[in-house]
């Protein structure tokens, strides 16, 4: 499990994958998913990504700089090393700058340096050497509390593992991001009823993730993810435990939210699957090469 993912580590019985969990719950939705194929998402109402001021009693080192004309994250010759044993560095001189409403799809194979690329883009980890500026503010000169603050009100993920709650309805799972964002209860509700909807799911808001399909479970993820509206999605593999049918969906679901606005980098190690996105990188040996 990468570190990004211990966010939501909690939400699965400890040793047991998603599957696992679920097949322990009764939930036989998989086999039949497979044999009936993928069913498309109904296109809900569109969530807004675009710029939005920050409540001015929130200092920027926490609320992000919305109105920031540049990059939405920018790294200037970032270096990441691990001194271990074994001795790793895992980024090598980085430059990488994404724009507003950018989809880009990092690709690599495993141990190429694409976990350490979303823990760093995701305010998780920090750079060795070098430069991250998110909306323009230095992230070296962020406290911990502040890049957590930071990442919580600007920054979504979406995981290979759904990460779900079994014992949780959908609702209630989506609405876990607004505590992150430090949202009301009264505040979330409305948040995630309408990112459910947007996503398709606004019927399933009192189900069990148990009772969903693969490709239903990662579209209420994803719902969880974009519920606060971030200016940032980062998704690391989203579909590496779906099918062909499954995975395409996504993928349009996806070009859908990009087309809202929102600013989506993919972390894949699937060609087919980067295809979708705008724009494509390469990672190798901590390396950044990008792709026609």
């Amino acid at each position: 499990m990468s570190r990004v993912e211990d966010l939501f580590a909690d939400a699965e019985e400890p040793g047991k994958t998603p599957a696992e969990t679920a097949a322990d719950a009764g939930d036989t939705t998989h086999a039949a998913e497979t044999a009936a194929g993928a069913q498309p998402p109904v296109r809900g109402k569109r969530l807004s990504f675009r710029r939005r001021t920050s409540p001015a009693v929130m200092p920027e080192t926490v609320a992000g700089n919305p109105e920031y004309p540049g990059p939405i994250v920018e790294l200037e010759d970032v270096t990441r090393f691990f001194p271990g044993p074994p001795p790793v560095n895992a980024l090598r001189g980085v430059d990488l700058a994404v724009q507003r409403g950018d989809y880009l799809a990092i690709v690599g194979p495993s141990g190429s340096g694409k976990s350490t690329m979303l823990n760093t883009l995701g305010l998780l980890d920090r750079p060795s050497t070098g430069r991250f500026l998110f909306e323009g503010i230095d992230v070296a000169s962020l406290s911990d509390d502040e890049r957590s603050a930071l990442r919580g009100r600007a920054v979504g993920f979406v995981f290979q593992s759904f990460h779900l709650m079994p014992t949780r309805s959908t609702l209630e799972n989506v609405m876990l991001a607004g505590t992150y964002a430090g949202l009301t209860r009264d505040e979330r509700e409305p948040l995630a009823r309408a990112a459910l909807d947007r996503v398709g799911l606004g019927h399933r808001v009192d189900a069990s993730p148990t009772t969903l399909s693969g490709g239903e479970r990662q579209r209420v993820a994803i719902a969880r993810a974009v519920c606060t509206s971030p200016r940032l999605l980062l998704a690391d593999e989203p579909t590496g435990n779906l099918d062909r049918a499954n995975s395409e969906s996504i993928m349009r679901l996806f070009s859908e939210l990009g087309e809202d606005g929102l600013t989506i980098v993919m972390i894949t190690h699937d060609a087919a699957v980067a295809a979708a996105a705008e724009r494509r990188v390469r990672i190798n040996d901590g390396e950044l090469s990008e792709l026609a």
